[in-house]
């Protein structure tokens, strides 16, 4: 999850900046656990897996033996979230259709943010339909009907995914029916940001060859929004083939150097990755294709959801034959061992005659769920492309490759030197974030659920600290809870030190870790220091998200 500047203090409150504020922190205190509650807590901490999942579920089926509404809520609230984190969205049919009977029978279970947040769940259960064959067409309409139901004050977001189901299934007529009434509705709260969905708009309009349209929805888009992680790179993906095919090759060219920096190292990014290969097949780069498919082979064997599979797949295949076409057949690329399968050098050819058949077999899989042929026939629509023009050079990648060489005037990366800003910055840019910087030379974004500080200590600055907050609060009043929480993620857990601090009536989760960098730190060694102190500030602020 990628960092974001702009408006930083939320709610009106500045977390960093209140004076004392990190004074006072306290650590959580003793509270009374249930067992079950507990056994919960102790699932929580666990590894990802099918280990977790399967405890979480147990959880709920015992709580729901039990009568403990609360406690089966929560366990599968837990649940879907780490379906979400690790694209298994196929597998959320079920745990949101028990929350959503016990919602039904208790509305008194949830609190508003919970039944927004439900809200939003029941539009992910929705689109898994669109990710995987494995959830059946029947099944998602009859939850998508169920939402049209409940959420009139919403209009938009059932028109988008009524559209994106009729495009699904081939059913273009009806698509741009609904397309036309998602276009006009006013946004709603379980829409997200306005910036995606026309990135969606556009990506539905490129999909049907409408280019002119999608370019001119991109154009509409209300930019400037700072609540999304995802932009500007999502809207920039985009628009790469309408821009193209719209005689706009450069500023194509541009937005796929901008945006790759990024989405290279991005596993949710997986998705968008097929559109980045097509562009370099079609815009004449299929040595850059070829490049591109090598790096990202191996995410393939963990892919984010069946459709960005075959996506990827298809277009990879497309990169190979054009290769093929273009001379480059002889070279080789690597593809991992993955289970039973051993690794292997495959040359161009062979591993485009592979991703084919990865791509068919998915296709046929949707097309079988769902009566129609259109995946396979959009695959091999795909295949049949060729470039439409003569390419043109790709600019420079400002924030500096990962294979390039460092500038004649700079030490080499594995040679320590004093902890700086600039080192920070360089170092977030290298991951493709986004971020702030005040006038004290701390370094601040949003990364997902964390608002995250980086800032200098120490008598040289030779301290580096990374400070989190959780973006979301809990009431006073649960001052036992956070404390008990923050205690169970001490006790498991390394960092980031937990910490509870009372604002105002709210109580926010926070987290700090210090590094003694009083010997200097290497390049490489501070983005090791950076992606660990991001990746477990968003995994303690998910937990905190996570909390009933």
């Amino acid at each position: 999850m990628t960092g974001r500047g702009g408006d930083l203090a939320g709610r009106g409150l500045d977390p960093f900046g209140l004076p004392g504020w990190w004074s006072g922190l306290r650590r959580g205190g003793r509270a009374p656990d249930p067992a079950l509650a507990g056994a919960l807590a102790d699932a929580r901490d666990t590894p990802d897996g099918e280990a977790r999942s399967g405890e979480l579920e147990r959880i709920a089926a015992h709580a729901d033996a039990t009568g403990d509404d609360r406690t089966a809520l929560a366990a599968r609230f837990a649940l879907i979230e780490a379906y979400l984190l690790h694209g298994e969205r196929w597998r959320l049919v079920e745990p949101v259709r028990r929350c959503l009977a016990a919602a039904d029978r208790r509305p008194d279970l949830l609190t508003g943010d919970e039944a927004e947040l439900l809200r939003r769940y029941r539009r992910h259960a929705v689109e898994a339909l669109l990710g995987s064959p494995r959830v059946g067409l029947d099944q998602a309409r009859a939850m998508l009907d169920d939402l049209a139901a409940r959420a009139a004050d919403d209009p938009a977001a059932v028109a988008e995914l009524r559209c994106r189901i009729a495009d699904h299934l081939g059913d273009e007529p009806t698509a741009r029916r609904w397309y036309d009434e998602w276009s006009t509705a006013d946004p709603g709260p379980v829409g997200g940001c306005p910036d995606c969905a026309s990135a969606r708009r556009a990506e539905l309009l490129a999909g049907w060859g409408d280019h002119p349209a999608a370019l001119a929805a991109l154009a509409d888009a209300p930019h400037g929004v700072v609540d999304c992680s995802e932009q500007p790179e999502r809207t920039l993906v985009a628009g790469l083939l309408s821009w193209l095919r719209a005689g706009q090759p450069e500023r194509a060219a541009e937005a796929h150097v901008r945006a790759y920096r990024r989405h290279r190292r991005e596993r949710a990014a997986f998705g968008l990755l097929a559109a980045h290969l097509r562009w370099c097949a079609l815009a004449g780069h299929p040595a850059r294709g070829l490049d591109v498919l090598a790096e990202q082979l191996p995410r393939l064997d963990r892919p984010h959801d069946d459709l960005s599979a075959m996506e990827f797949a298809a277009a990879g295949a497309l990169v190979c034959a054009l290769a093929v076409e273009a001379g480059l057949g002889g070279r080789t690329v690597h593809r991992p061992a993955y289970g039973v399968r051993p690794a292997a050098e495959l040359d161009v050819a062979t591993l485009g005659a592979t991703l084919l058949g990865v791509a068919t077999a998915l296709a046929g899989s949707f097309d079988a769920r769902n009566g129609t042929g259109h995946q396979s026939g959009r695959i091999a629509s795909w295949l049949a492309e060729r470039p439409a023009a003569a390419p043109v050079p790709l600019p420079p990648d400002e924030a500096g490759d990962d294979a390039g060489d460092p500038p004649d005037e700079e030490p080499p990366d594995g040679e320590p030197r004093p902890l700086s800003v600039a080192m920070i910055t360089a170092a977030l840019d290298r991951r493709g974030d986004r971020y702030a910087v005040d006038d004290r030379g701390a370094v601040t974004g949003r990364w997902g659920e964390a608002l995250i500080q980086f800032r200098r200590a120490g008598e040289r600055g030779e301290i580096l600290q990374a400070r989190s907050v959780a973006s979301r609060r809990l009431p006073a009043d649960r001052l036992a809870e956070a404390y008990a929480f923050c205690n169970a993620w001490n006790h498991d857990r390394l960092l980031p030190k937990a910490y509870v601090h009372e604002e105002e009536g709210e109580l926010m989760l926070a987290g700090h870790v210090a590094t003694d960098l009083a010997h200097g730190v290497a390049p490489a060694q501070l983005t090791v220091l950076l992606d660990a102190a991001v990746e477990t500030a968003v995994a303690y602020a998910e937990a905190v998200a996570a909390l009933p």
